[in-house]
């Protein structure tokens, strides 16, 4: 089979991809967005279903067989892949919306007995295995042993190979030891012998260790293995510099290659109890260990990087005025500039990048800048690229979402901001959004509740119009770490075994939305942090401390909308981000953030 090159059409791909399956004998490939990390955002090695769709979203899935080819994304994406599918025969399946089928059940309903569905086990988590494994009920066959895409993609980008370098305890707080032997505990709690992890925040976070290998994630491949007596760090050679791996080894970590992970697996004992996360450990990784007894449940690591402590949050709020001060010279910058001449979608994000690298403590932006205006603000993820991108003139809401890696915090904000004159629908949608932002500011709740119980309050304003939104209203976030992280999540669609409940130290985005396709997008997001509010006879209870700093344009409100109440939390929050932001600024910014953190009357 001659393998593809970029020239080649999305078309031209399908249809390689279809001879492979042909030779191979199989009659449908499902090709998830993932990695053997299973990571949101993956090194271009692993966009295998980016490469052959043409779909450029960060989560969607593709599957292909003899006569049929479909794109599955939600709803966030719908518009984007409407746009990057045209003319490229693959259907659009807008996963979620009424009478579409997942792909599971598709493929149930669609092939016939005898019929062989690949899935490549490096990228199928064991969460999804099991699932997928069902379709031996329908006298189907499942095969992961199979890389087809890999078989014909000729120009395939290397693995990246980003050094590793150190999270200064400055910063990380507490020692990769002290870190290890907590886990250490959880194992022992838990009476497994060993423990496998692939995620690779988990991994970062637990070693104190950061890289460059994922886009904005300041992670690296690799995989580690913990018993009570080893600690072992899966690595390719030359990524991490010879100081650094003499400071592992004198905390006890041990080194290897990083492909040695499956031939060490396959030499344990057979009788070994193992503990795995199944939503982030592949099939493909454990195949070698096949005789393991297997203890499925969340990382350990996972609770432990997601309650920050006091040292680390005062970390955060520094990160939070460096990142707000560079939001206020941005939004000053944009708004002289726009009233001179069109500015460019990219041109907001190159000068907002500038102005936050300006920053003591940056490192890089924390995902790729969303900045879009009117009709593009309806596309959630949506991403202006040198091909595709508006000029912001004329009259419009730009929405902006954007974040930094600083070395003491992550960032990730939403603020939407007038262009020209906005209308009366404008406003009223913006302040429905900014009602409900307010409500979830403003709660306290009982130590204990989860945020699929909590998202109700940013969403009942919406839902009182008949109105929603397709994305969760909040995610965990990492401490120089991922943008989005786990376990705790806001959001009522999320509904897994074992809800998480939301605990002091969790830092995890507000940000309720509203889209109208073709028209405008709104989001409103700032960062949280669960903090005690009371104790009473009652129990105890938690509130959040609001960590982003950052004006809310009050030209986009309609007054009326609000209540009392949630203009004295607006008036407030104001106050606070002139106080802490003012020292930090001069000039232009200054005045900007005087003139828009002015009390709403």
């Amino acid at each position: 089979m001659n393998k593809l090159k970029a020239s080649h059409s999305i078309s031209d791909r399908i249809q390689a991809l279809r001879a492979v399956m042909q030779q191979a004998a199989v009659q449908a490939c499902f090709i998830p967005s993932a990695d053997p990390h299973l990571s949101e955002y993956l090194p271009e090695h692993w966009q295998a279903r980016a490469w052959l769709s043409g779909f450029g979203g960060s989560a969607g899935s593709l599957l292909v067989t003899q006569d049929f080819a479909g794109l599955w994304t939600d709803s966030r994406y719908w518009v984007q892949a409407e746009s990057d599918l045209r003319d490229s025969g693959i259907a659009l399946m807008r996963q979620g919306d009424t009478g579409v089928l997942d792909p599971l059940p598709w493929v149930e309903a669609h092939l016939a007995e005898g019929d062989v569905v690949a899935i490549d086990g490096n990228v199928l988590s064991m969460q999804s295995f099991d699932s997928w494994s069902r379709i031996h009920d329908s006298g189907l066959r499942l095969e992961t042993s199979l890389d087809l895409p890999g078989q014909m993609w000729a120009e395939r980008p290397a693995l990246p190979h980003a050094p590793v370098y150190e999270h200064a305890l400055e910063y990380a707080i507490e020692s990769r030891t002290q870190k290890l032997q907590q886990v250490r505990e959880q194992m022992q709690a838990l009476a497994v012998d060993g423990h496998l992890i692939s995620s690779l925040d988990d991994i970062a976070w637990l070693l104190n260790l950061r890289g460059g290998d994922v886009p904005y994630n300041p992670v690296f491949l690799a995989h580690f293995w913990l018993d009570a007596d080893r600690a072992i760090l899966y690595v390719a050679a030359g990524k991490v510099p010879p100081a650094l791996v003499k400071a592992l080894r004198a905390d006890g970590i041990e080194l290897r290659d990083y492909a040695q992970v499956a031939d060490d697996l396959a030499h344990l004992p057979d009788d070994i109890a193992i503990l795995v996360d199944p939503q982030r450990v592949t099939v493909g990784t454990l195949l070698a260990a096949p005789q393991a007894q297997w203890l499925q449940a969340l990382n350990p690591s996972q609770s432990l990087k997601a309650i920050k402590g006091e040292q680390a949050i005062a970390h955060i709020r520094d990160a939070m005025e460096q990142d707000g001060a560079a939001l206020c010279e941005f939004f000053a910058w944009f708004e002289r500039t726009v009233r001179e001449r069109p500015v460019s979608e990219i041109e907001v994000d190159v000068e907002l990048t500038a102005r936050r690298a300006a920053k003591p403590g940056f490192v890089s932006p924390s995902f790729g800048t969303i900045a879009a205006f009117g009709p593009n603000g309806a596309m959630p993820h949506y991403q202006a690229t040198e091909k595709s991108y508006a000029w912001i003139q004329g009259d419009g809401l730009l929405l902006i979402d954007s974040g930094g890696q600083y070395w003491g915090g992550t960032t990730d904000i939403t603020r939407v901001v007038p262009v020209g004159q906005i209308n009366a629908a404008e406003k009223r949608d913006f302040t429905l959004v900014l009602k409900g932002m307010i409500q979830l500011s403003q709660a306290v709740f009982p130590t204990g509740l989860t945020g699929q119980q909590l998202d109700v309050l940013a969403r009942l304003p919406l839902w009182r119009e008949g109105l929603e939104f397709g994305h969760g209203t909040g995610h965990g976030v990492g401490y120089f770490l991922n943008v989005h992280e786990g376990p705790q999540s806001i959001s009522w669609r999320g509904r897994p075994a074992k809800p998480v409940a939301m605990q002091q130290g969790m830092v995890t985005s507000n940000e309720p939305g509203l889209y109208r396709a073709g028209q405008w997008g709104i989001r409103i997001e700032n960062l949280v942090v669960a903090q005690p509010a009371l104790s009473t006879e009652f129990g105890d209870f938690l509130r959040f401390e609001t960590l982003t700093l950052c004006p809310i344009d009050t030209r986009c409100i309609e007054r009326s909308l609000l209540t009392q109440e949630e203009v004295q939390w607006l008036n407030t929050y104001h106050d606070e981000v002139r106080e802490r932001l003012s020292p930090l600024l001069q000039g232009e910014a200054l005045e900007w953030l005087q003139q828009q953190t002015q009390a709403l009357l």
